[in-house]
């Protein structure tokens, strides 16, 4: 596999099509980091680890509401290994009219746009989630 952090995000698109309330993930600290920075903004309701040592696996808690419409409408990679794109602190995107969230690769570790922005860290953008 060449892009681990798509793969994470296609499976979590596939269970939200699929209607399914949790997804498990090869686990890594990347990942780790992506499902974490979706606890935070309200996007999933958790994520635990399951295994131990090098072989284990992230379960992510997929958020819908009352009428089954989950919170995640998009998740897309931004960055890829064929095309990385960087930006500087201004140049940080809004994502839907600032409705939406970047996911940042800092030199301080992931975080959402809007936190990079307010710290004045630029980075790699990874994915978009609106």
């Amino acid at each position: 596999m060449t892009d681990p952090i798509a793969d994470m995000l296609t499976r979590v698109r596939n269970a939200i099509a699929a209607n399914h309330t949790r997804v498990d993930i090869p686990g890594s600290k990347l990942k780790m980091e992506v499902a974490r920075i979706l606890k935070e903004e309200g996007y999933i309701n958790n994520f635990v680890t399951k295994g131990e040592g090098t072989k284990y696996q992230i379960r992510i808690f997929l958020r819908y509401d009352a009428k089954g419409v989950s919170s995640i409408s998009h998740l897309s990679r931004v960055s890829r290994p064929g095309r990385r794109v960087y930006v500087g602190s201004a140049d940080i995107p809004k994502v839907l009219g600032g409705y939406g969230i970047n996911i940042v690769s800092t030199s301080k570790g992931l975080m959402s746009g809007k936190r990079a922005k307010q710290e004045k860290i630029g980075g790699e953008i990874l994915a978009q989630v609106y």
